[in-house]
């Protein structure tokens, strides 16, 4: 499995590394700490954006 580090995520969502790695505190974005860093299953991220859409449609 390949893992993304905060700042590959935060350039793929076009938003500044502080407010990922706050989302991630608040577990409102899919992600693990592996070494103390934060980590992503890009796969994972992908799902979580389109549940953020199709919610902001409703």
């Amino acid at each position: 499995m390949k893992t993304y580090t905060v700042d590959e995520i935060a350039e793929a969502l076009k938003l500044h590394p502080y407010t990922v790695r706050r989302l991630c505190r608040e577990e409102k974005i899919p992600a693990f700490k592996a070494g103390g860093q934060w980590r992503f299953d890009l796969e994972e991220v992908e799902k979580w954006v389109k549940s953020k859409r199709k919610k902001k449609r409703s």
